[in-house]
């Protein structure tokens, strides 16, 4: 009888532990910073974030955790994955969890729509993060970075540096046609280019898109997606390195040579500068980035990427997060603009970007606390 019982807690203990592991945390979640929500108490704000698998929303979440520990509102933020029908997931676990205001960075600005949707209809503040989302009008705020100043200050450095004379290559790569900022992003950038490829400063040497539409100043969102469809990277370093390479083994000598790079952003710049600079015909290369990454701004620094438009996610969270206290503290928050998004124009608030280069990066991303010296070798 004494064995008997023994066999049944032992039995019991396993499925416990069964239990346990299946509900253990799966990496894509994270609680830390808020004081009632990682207890499976009520949640204030939930937050969600297109995936882990990119440096620049992974510190996005440590400083979204950081800026409500010491308040006492809990948040919970979890990660998508690259999947619209994950990100609706975690949506609906945030809203069974009880939460006022959803921040949400979007993977897919139009199918994000579907998610945001349902929080609404449970009278949640939506607050879209970063990235717009499109073609719904359960968005109630949105904070941003100036999405074409981006592409604008890409565009000019490379009108900037890329040398004198005419016929300089320009290869254009951009983000994911499913991300509202690459269009955005995109058009800022040809705003300032398209002067000097109608001139013949540059020749377009990727796309036959941008080359036919080379004398429009004002490109209509199809005629941009029509370009997008031939240089989208998908914000995908293999599909930026693949894609580089295909551009190149079809590029004719006269293509080569000394070259501009429209590169969308960090890792994309970083998987492309390598492939152009293992290219023996090219001579050397200007190549943009964006976001500042660790990685990057190494290459900055050895002289592999140009540039990077840093956009100092502290003070987008801080925007983010004031913006939700102010809610829920039943006030209304600041705004500085709006921004159409196929359904209504959304109130938002924009933060200033700042481009940084080689010789400036000390005073940009070091003296201001935002990197340490040390992570870096060179400086």
């Amino acid at each position: 009888m004494k064995k008997f019982k023994l066999v049944s807690v032992l039995l019991v203990a396993i499925l416990m532990a069964v239990v346990a592991v299946g509900c253990s945390d799966d990496g894509e979640t994270s609680a830390e910073g808020g004081n009632e929500g990682s207890k499976g108490g009520k949640v204030n704000i939930g937050i969600v974030l297109p995936t882990k698998d990119e440096p620049r929303w992974v510190q996005d979440e440590a400083r979204f955790n950081d800026a409500l520990k010491d308040t006492e509102y809990s948040t919970e933020i979890l990660f998508s994955q690259g999947s619209s029908a994950k990100e609706k997931e975690n949506v609906e676990t945030l809203i069974s969890k009880g939460i006022d205001v959803l921040i949400i960075a979007p993977h897919d600005g139009a199918a994000a729509g579907a998610a945001v949707e349902a929080a609404k209809k449970d009278d949640i503040t939506v607050i879209a993060y970063d990235r717009l989302i499109t073609d719904t009008d359960a968005v109630d705020y949105y904070v941003t970075f100036d999405s074409v100043a981006v592409g604008e200050a890409q565009g000019q450095y490379l009108i900037d540096n890329a040398g004198d004379g005419k016929g300089i290559p320009l290869y254009l790569y951009a983000g994911a046609a499913s991300d509202n900022n690459a269009f955005l992003f995109f058009e800022g950038a040809w705003n300032k280019l398209q002067p000097k490829i109608a001139d013949g400063t540059f020749v377009i040497a990727n796309s036959s898109e941008a080359e036919s539409l080379k004398d429009k100043a004002e490109l209509s969102r199809d005629e941009l997606g029509r370009i997008l469809g031939q240089v989208t990277t998908n914000w995908d370093p293999n599909e930026s390195k693949n894609k580089a390479q295909t551009h190149l083994t079809a590029a004719s000598t006269d293509l080569k040579g000394d070259v501009a790079i429209l590169a969308p952003n960090d890792g994309t710049s970083r998987a492309i500068a390598d492939v152009f600079g293992t290219d023996p015909d090219i001579s050397s290369f200007v190549v943009t980035g964006q976001d500042a990454e660790k990685a990057s701004i190494q290459y900055i620094i050895d002289g592999k990427q140009s540039m990077t438009v840093f956009k100092d996610v502290r003070t987008l969270v801080v925007d983010a997060m004031g913006m939700a206290v102010d809610i829920l503290k039943g006030e209304t928050p600041e705004t500085t603009g709006t921004y159409d998004n196929g359904s209504k124009e959304v109130s938002a608030k924009q933060t200033d970007v700042i481009v940084v280069e080689q010789k400036n990066v000390k005073s940009e991303l070091i003296d201001s606390g935002y990197y340490e010296a040390s992570e870096f070798s060179g400086l």
